[in-house]
């Protein structure tokens, strides 16, 4: 630079030659101005934080080194983990005195930072919350409640599940009970075809459970009329006669089909009629 050109703050026009001074944008400027047109105020004593100071931040908000503490104990939270409640900035410490949850099994307060769980409104550090049988953490893993206690599924399987007669593993949720005996819902089904029974109509026999379909088609008697099965199960009216059974509405007359029911008739050979009719034989 020669000595007939001019390096001067941007600002007040004072030469900055020999001087220190700070950049901005391209653009310079004695330490003075930079500090009363750009320095960010510091949140606790309101002092432009100048170029010789650490500016420290948090959300928008600054302060010098000396001034960022803690609000209620005052000791400094410089490189050090701290909590925010309601723009106060505290330590972990104070701030785990004052506001963080207290473990339902150790009562010791749950640490900011650290893991913790909940349920029910309840908080306990994550190697606190054990199952009441094997004595390990639960930690992310499923858990059942039971009485004032809490039990990995496992555990919970061994001590209290009823076991399913079908594929003796335990059931845990639901569930069947057949003969006083316990069935997961998937696994009570037609002895016959197969079928899911639980929440349809089944019967048995010789303690096997059947659909009614199956049931109707392997063990009830056959209608003379239409041949369909007649099962009382699914309620059918049938009429009996000399070891014939009918639906009652296919117990009618072989010739004109007028419907029998509460009505005299007549035998012919194997056949029905109604009394007019045999009389016109």
């Amino acid at each position: 630079m020669s000595s007939s050109e001019r390096f001067d703050c941007h600002y007040c026009k004072d030469s900055l030659l020999g001087k220190k001074y700070i950049m901005k944008e391209d653009t310079q400027y004695c330490t003075k101005c930079y500090e009363n047109l750009f320095a960010n105020c510091c949140e606790s004593c309101s002092l432009p934080i100048g170029c010789n100071c650490k500016d420290l931040s948090y959300k928008d908000r600054h302060w010098h080194e000396q001034c960022f503490k803690c609000a209620k104990c005052g000791r400094s939270l410089v490189e050090k983990a701290f909590a925010a409640k309601e723009d106060l900035l505290l330590c972990t410490e104070c701030y785990a005195n004052d506001y963080s949850s207290k473990c339902f099994t150790c009562k010791k307060t749950v640490m900011p930072g650290s893991r913790k769980m909940e349920y029910k409104g309840n908080s306990w550090h994550e190697t606190c919350f054990l199952c009441n049988r094997c004595q390990q953490p639960i930690g992310t893993k499923s858990f059942i409640p039971k009485d004032a206690g809490y039990f990995c599924v496992p555990c919970f399987e061994k001590q209290f599940a009823y076991q399913c007669c079908a594929c003796k593993k335990a059931i845990t949720t639901g569930g069947v009970t057949y003969q006083e005996k316990p069935w997961h819902r998937e696994c009570f089904l037609c002895i016959s075809c197969r079928k899911q029974l639980s929440g349809q109509r089944f019967t048995s026999r010789e303690n096997y459970p059947y659909c009614l379909e199956c049931f109707s088609n392997l063990y009830a008697k056959k209608c003379v009329g239409c041949t369909k099965p007649i099962t009382s199960l699914a309620g059918a009216k049938y009429v009996s006669f000399e070891e014939r059974q009918w639906h009652s509405e296919c117990f009618t007359c072989m010739q004109c089909s007028v419907s029998l029911v509460g009505r005299g008739f007549l035998t012919q050979r194997d056949n029905i009629v109604c009394t007019d009719c045999g009389r016109e034989k």
